[in-house]
């Protein structure tokens, strides 16, 4: 049992000196103190601290398979399978003990991340609950070929979809379009796919009930992720060959479609004026800020793995919407709430609730206040285990 000043419970909501109630892996009863404490009987081990307890946060968009270093392409390919896993472990657990119970990880080699999942499930591996995206599907030669997802026409693009499903995927990740990770590859705002192909996409996850996450920098890559009903739109940076390019028809569709963005905003976003230039950054946080104003339905993610993204960085990145101006509820929420919808876990995950899986942070202080102390992380409890920054053992709290 976990009794604490404020337990959040709702989108900037606190239910003052309240507890929650957990029972193996599950929430059983959130309430507050006196009340949990009758029903759970005195006798019940319990922590008691003075700051918040809040759901687990979610990364929605994490590489497992990457280093985060400066060159993490070169890194995977001199890696075996064997490396790259025990590497991967110790990412995992570095998202854990940073705040993240939950991650979305959308880039596979060898079906490395399904092999980690699976270890976290049996409890060999501590990390975060992950979906994964198994093995993306691009082009011949297009971004990301070298994980091994090319396919060519709409016969090997369902095989692969279908193989991921089978191989246990959440999710399907199309790269629509290209990126900067490909050395030699489509340029970022080129689209790769035909519309037909991207239909394909969609028709063969959907059938499985597999929701289709699409990488998509290019502007007209983003209008036919659109169009063929893809779920989340990754990066969504509005990219032409000669600038930026936010479609207002397009824009509107996304609204209407319930379509989740995952802008994937690096931790080190601050830096950015520093590669693209003052103006062409301000203009790429403008049009961030521009969906959020129209109503899109944006998630935390920190493509954690890529160039010097650490996988303890998603705290750093929400600053970012701080910066816009967002609310720092709403912030919160991204990463909670709205990213575990738009991974199909809002019935398990990113709520305090009984009935839900025991994801929790305990930080010091108000979140809701300084969103800041996110970072001030007392413990962190992935499905009823308690893990404390800088151990790496849990122990099951009843």
């Amino acid at each position: 049992m976990l009794i604490s000043g404020r337990v959040l419970v709702g989108s900037g909501v606190y239910l003052e000196d309240g507890a929650v109630l957990i029972t193996g892996d599950s929430i059983t009863a959130v309430g507050p103190r006196a009340q949990i404490i009758e029903q759970a009987g005195a006798d019940t081990p319990h922590v008691e601290f003075s700051g918040a307890i809040l759901p687990g946060l979610i990364d929605a968009h994490v590489h497992l398979v990457f280093d985060g270093g400066a060159e993490p392409v070169s890194g995977l390919q001199a890696s075996t399978d064997e490396t790259l896993l025990r590497d991967m472990r110790d990412r995992a657990e570095q998202l854990l003990l940073s705040g993240v119970t939950t991650a979305r990880d959308l880039g596979d080699r060898d079906g490395l991340v399904l092999r980690l999942a699976s270890e976290i499930a049996g409890g060999r591996t501590p990390g975060p609950h992950i979906v994964s995206a198994g093995t993306p599907l691009t082009t011949v030669g297009g971004h990301t070929h070298f994980l091994g997802g090319e396919v060519s026409g709409e016969a090997e693009i369902r095989e692969l979809v279908r193989r991921n499903v089978s191989a246990g995927a959440g999710v399907i990740k199309a790269m629509v379009t290209g990126g900067g990770l490909t050395k030699g590859g489509p340029k970022s705002y080129e689209s790769q796919f035909s519309p037909a192909e991207l239909a394909a996409i969609v028709d063969e996850a959907h059938k499985a009930g597999v929701p289709v996450a699409a990488h998509a920098h290019g502007t007209d890559g983003i209008a036919a992720s659109v169009e063929a009903g893809v779920d989340t739109i990754e990066h969504c940076t509005w990219m032409t060959s000669t600038g930026l390019d936010l479609r207002q028809d397009v824009l509107m569709r996304i609204v209407e479609q319930g379509i989740t963005v995952c802008p994937a905003v690096s931790p080190h976003w601050r830096m950015l004026p520093q590669f693209f230039g003052e103006e062409r950054a301000a203009a790429m946080f403008g049009l961030v800020q521009q969906m959020a104003e129209a109503g899109v339905h944006l998630v935390a993610g920190t493509d954690a793995g890529v160039q010097r993204a650490g996988f303890d960085g998603l705290v750093p990145a929400l600053s970012f919407y701080s910066h816009l101006g967002l609310p720092t509820s709403t912030i919160i929420d991204m990463a909670t709430t709205q990213a575990a919808a738009a991974l199909g876990l809002s019935g398990t995950t990113g709520r305090i609730a009984p009935g839900y899986r025991a994801d929790l942070l305990l930080v010091e202080g108000d979140p809701l206040n300084d969103l800041g102390t996110l970072g001030a992380i007392r413990a962190v409890y992935a499905a009823g285990v308690r893990h404390n920054p800088g151990t790496v053992n849990g122990e099951v709290v009843q």
